[in-house]
C-alpha cells in the first residue's frame, strides 16, 4: 500500500486493519462462495451484530445493504414518501436528497440557507411525511447537534424522519431513537473503498412501507418488504458486495474492541486541533460560522489559495481535500475520521502553521 497520507473526506483513508482483514478474506474465498451459503449467511450475521453494538442500535432497527448512501435516498422516497417530503439543505448533498425526491415527482418542500449557515426556521408543512436531516454536510463542514434531532422529533412524532449519517458515524455520537431511519457508506469514517451503503430502517418505517405496497410499486428487488423478506434470514435479495460487508464487519468490530468513547472522544480532540490552527494561520478561516455547528469529521476551511495548501502537502505525500463544487477553488476539507491518528493530525498542523 501507498505511504500517503489521505485527509480526503471521501473516498479517505483506508482503515489500518484493512489489508490484514482483506487478506484473511482472499484466504477463505469470502469473494466467491455462495450468497445463500451458510457461511455467508454466518457473515451478514456477525456484521450485523458488530454495527448493532458500535452504533448502539435500538432492538427495533434492522439493516440492510445497498450500493451506496446515495441509493438510500431513492430507496426512502420509494418506500417511505406517498406525496411529500421536507428537507433541511445547507449543502450540496443535503440538497441531493431534496432534488431525489422533486424528481420521483414528490410535491417536496426544502428549507435551505446559505452554505456554512445555521437553520433560523424550523417550521415544516403539515403536508409532509417525511423529514430529510443530514447529520454532517460533507460539502461544507456543517453539523446538525443532537438537541436540534431531539427537538425536531418532539415536535413531530407524526413524522418520519430521515437521517444521512454520512462522514458521521460512528466518530460522532447519534441516538437513533429521534429519528426512525439513517443511512451511510463505507469510505468515510469507516475506511473501505466505495461501493457499499448502509441503511438502517425501523418498525415505523416497515408499517408505512407494508401499507403502501399495498396499493403502489416501491421499486423492484430492494422494495422495502423485499428486503425485511430476506433480511430476517440474514440474506439480501440479490447477490451483494460479500467481499465489503465481510470487512465492514471485521473493521466495526476493530471500533469495538478499541472504544466507541475512546475513538469519538480522539475525534473531539483532533478537531479542537485543527480548528485552533484554522484560527491561528494567517491564510485560512471557519467557513461554518456556527462553533456549535462546525463539523469533527470533515473540517472545512476558507483558503486565499487552496491550490497552494494542496500542492504543499502532495510534496510531503499527504493529500488534503479540495472544496466542493462552487468552493473548489477557496476551501480546503480535511478529513478525520477513526484510522487518522492522533500524531499524524498534530504532524498536519505542525506543518500547517510552518507554511510560508
Amino acid at each position: 500500500m501507498s505511504n500517503k497520507i489521505y485527509f480526503t473526506p471521501g473516498p479517505a483513508q483506508l482503515f489500518y486493519t484493512f489489508e490484514e482483514h482483506l487478506k484473511r478474506a482472499l484466504f477463505q474465498d469470502i469473494p466467491s462462495i455462495s450468497h445463500r451459503s451458510s457461511t455467508f449467511i454466518k457473515v451478514i450475521q456477525e456484521t450485523n451484530e458488530a454495527l448493532r453494538e458500535l452504533l448502539a442500535l435500538p432492538e427495533n432497527y434492522d439493516i440492510y445493504f445497498l450500493n451506496s448512501a446515495n441509493e438510500a435516498w431513492d430507496r426512502i422516497v420509494q418506500n417511505l414518501v406517498e406525496n411529500s417530503s421536507h428537507h433541511f439543505a445547507n449543502g450540496a448533498f443535503s440538497k441531493k436528497f431534496y432534488d431525489f425526491a422533486r424528481e420521483h415527482g414528490k410535491q417536496s418542500t426544502c428549507t435551505e440557507v446559505g452554505d456554512g449557515h445555521a437553520f433560523d426556521s424550523w417550521d415544516i408543512p403539515e403536508a409532509a411525511e417525511l423529514i430529510g436531516i443530514t447529520k454532517n454536510e460533507t460539502s461544507v463542514g456543517f453539523s446538525f447537534t443532537e438537541e436540534e434531532i431531539a427537538k425536531l422529533r418532539a415536535s413531530n412524532p407524526d413524522k418520519l424522519i430521515a437521517l444521512d449519517v454520512v462522514s458521521a458515524t460512528p466518530s460522532l455520537p447519534v441516538d437513533f431513537k429521534n429519528v426512525d431511519t439513517a443511512y451511510f457508506s463505507v469510505q468515510k469514517a469507516f475506511g473501505l473503498p466505495p461501493g457499499l451503503g448502509v441503511w438502517l430502517v425501523n418498525e415505523r418505517c416497515h408499517e408505512v412501507a407494508s401499507g403502501r405496497a399495498k396499493s403502489t410499486s416501491l421499486g423492484s428487488y430492494r422494495a422495502l418488504p423485499n428486503l425485511k423478506k430476506f433480511g430476517d434470514k440474514n440474506q439480501t435479495p440479490e447477490t451483494p458486495n460479500m467481499l465489503y460487508i465481510y470487512l465492514l464487519g471485521k473493521i466495526a468490530q476493530d471500533m469495538i474492541n478499541a472504544g466507541i468513547r475512546r475513538i469519538q472522544n480522539d475525534t473531539i480532540y483532533k478537531a479542537t486541533i485543527l480548528n485552533q490552527v484554522i484560527e491561528d494561520h494567517p491564510q485560512l478561516s471557519h467557513f461554518v460560522d456556527s462553533k456549535p455547528h462546525r463539523s469533527k469529521t470533515t473540517i472545512v476551511a476558507n483558503a486565499e489559495d487552496t491550490d497552494k495548501f494542496i500542492t504543499f502537502f502532495e510534496k510531503k505525500g499527504i493529500v488534503l481535500g479540495a472544496g466542493y463544487g462552487d468552493h473548489k477553488k477557496n476551501h480546503i476539507r480535511i478529513a478525520n475520521f477513526p484510522t487518522h491518528s492522533k500524531e499524524s493530525i498534530e504532524m498536519l498542523c505542525d506543518l500547517m502553521l510552518k507554511m510560508e
